[in-house]
């Protein structure tokens, strides 16, 4: 796998991270397995992070003080969030999903069987972050605006590059990620299936 990170923020930059180059490891606590799709600028001291979780059996999440974090249920029967003070949240089909602070103790529980859960998570005092869940039917544009990261994850489908970028088509699975420098940078996507989109920015950006 080719490393892309770039802390130089004045240079666009777009790759595509194919489904079978995330790094399965061990949950923080030790309690789970996941497999990290990005942590940037790297994983030992990141500023946002991805990753699809597989939750096998009941355990309770790991902390993570000073982050955000937004859980979207991929596949399986759903997961239920039990939080330490009381609130409970079920994550269902299709496709559910939560927001809520990392250091907010949680214990997840199956409803069903395995589920496997999207994971972005981002420091709240550095990053504003938007996810959006859409279906992909055509030709799909993305702007990202100057000093923004975009994200696009094909959940479902087939999707190909309409534009000069060079970048591969991305299969059901797959990561693109679009990060603009100074100027704002464009890409069509032209497919069928669902996607998560999700743009980052710097805090006090809005």
């Amino acid at each position: 796998m080719a490393d892309h990170r770039d802390e130089t923020p004045t240079r666009a930059h777009s790759w595509v991270i194919a489904a079978n180059e995330y790094v399965r490891q061990r949950w923080k606590n030790e309690l789970g397995w996941t497999r990290e799709i990005l942590a940037w600028p790297n994983p030992g001291n990141w500023d946002w992070r991805l990753s699809i979780a597989e939750i096998e059996r009941d355990a309770a999440f790991s902390a993570f003080p000073g982050i955000d974090r937004e859980l979207v249920l991929l596949s399986g029967n759903g997961l239920r969030l039990r939080f330490d003070d009381g609130e409970v949240h079920e994550l269902l089909p299709p496709h559910q999903r939560l927001r809520f602070a990392g250091e907010r103790g949680v214990h997840g529980e199956l409803l069903d069987g395995t589920t496997h859960d999207f994971n972005l998570m981002w420091r709240r005092d550095r990053l504003v972050a938007d996810l959006w869940h859409r279906p992909l039917v055509g030709p799909m544009v993305v702007f990202a605006e100057p000093h923004s990261t975009w994200v696009v994850h094909l959940i479902s489908g087939r999707a190909t590059f309409a534009d000069d970028s060079g970048l591969p088509p991305l299969a059901a699975g797959d990561t693109a990620i679009f990060a603009a420098g100074d100027a704002r940078v464009r890409h069509v996507l032209d497919g069928g299936g669902e996607a998560l989109l999700i743009r980052l920015r710097a805090a006090g950006s809005e």
